[in-house]
């Protein structure tokens, strides 16, 4: 009993002196949601750092790209180096301009009225949906192209994560937006002719998905500006 009597004492004691510390270190805050706010604000400020860096590297692509040019037209060493700008173009690597098609698809919005369905994928836009239209467009001639402002390059994959898409690293939320340059008669005839873009219209008509397709007579398209190198593949020694 003599124990208990001292033992008591000395835990309420403890026990004070740790809420003690803990309200003065959290001066009225909760210390848990401190730390997700910090760890919210670094991934912001990483975010911010990479939009800065990208935005560095194309300034300094741009000049350099200038400074060629302008000292090529006086020597003829570094025209002969520059000459494969035709590569460039259709590498997706300067930007290029011209009459456009833009495609937009979007999710279908709750609104009363509309035919319900027990799958509440019918009423998202997916990754099969996307690459119908961008395939309807290269088949019709497109010669440049764009998903979410992003060029669209040889090397380019696009990805659907939950309602999302995600290209060269990025992630978008619908509408989608696909512009293609080329002939508009053409590639508005390769959308109509695209066995997936007809399912997709079906669902339109049916759910409300947002399906839109507009011409404009000029547009530019910007160039790419991610890494050029193909990923790694590894492989097994010969025998």
């Amino acid at each position: 009993m003599r124990t208990w009597t001292v033992l008591v004492p000395l835990t309420a004691l403890g026990a004070g002196l740790l809420f003690a510390t803990s309200a003065s270190t959290a001066q009225g805050t909760d210390l848990r949601a401190d730390r997700r706010l910090q760890l919210t604000e670094l991934i912001s400020r990483e975010r911010a750092d990479v939009q800065r860096t990208e935005r560095e590297a194309a300034e300094l692509r741009a000049t350099v790209a200038e400074t060629a040019d302008r000292v090529a037209a006086a020597d003829s060493r570094v025209q002969r180096a520059t000459a494969p700008r035709e590569l460039e173009i259709a590498a997706g690597l300067v930007p290029v301009s011209g009459p456009a098609v833009t495609v937009s698809l979007d999710d279908a919005p709750r609104r009363r009225g509309r035919p319900t369905t027990g799958d509440p994928d019918d009423l998202v836009v997916h990754q099969q949906d996307v690459q119908s239209v961008v395939n309807a467009l290269w088949a019709g001639g497109a010669e440049a192209m764009t998903l979410m402002g992003q060029r669209v390059v040889s090397t380019s994959a696009v990805r659907c994560v939950g309602n999302t898409v995600v290209l060269h690293g990025r992630v978008y939320s619908p509408p989608f937006v696909v512009t293609a340059l080329g002939d508009p008669a053409a590639l508005r005839d390769a959308l109509d002719e695209e066995p997936g873009v007809a399912l997709f219209r079906e669902y339109v008509d049916r759910f409300g998905l947002g399906y839109d397709v507009r011409t404009s007579a000029s547009q530019t398209l910007p160039a790419y500006d991610g890494p050029l190198e193909l990923p790694s593949v590894a492989r097994r020694p010969l025998p």
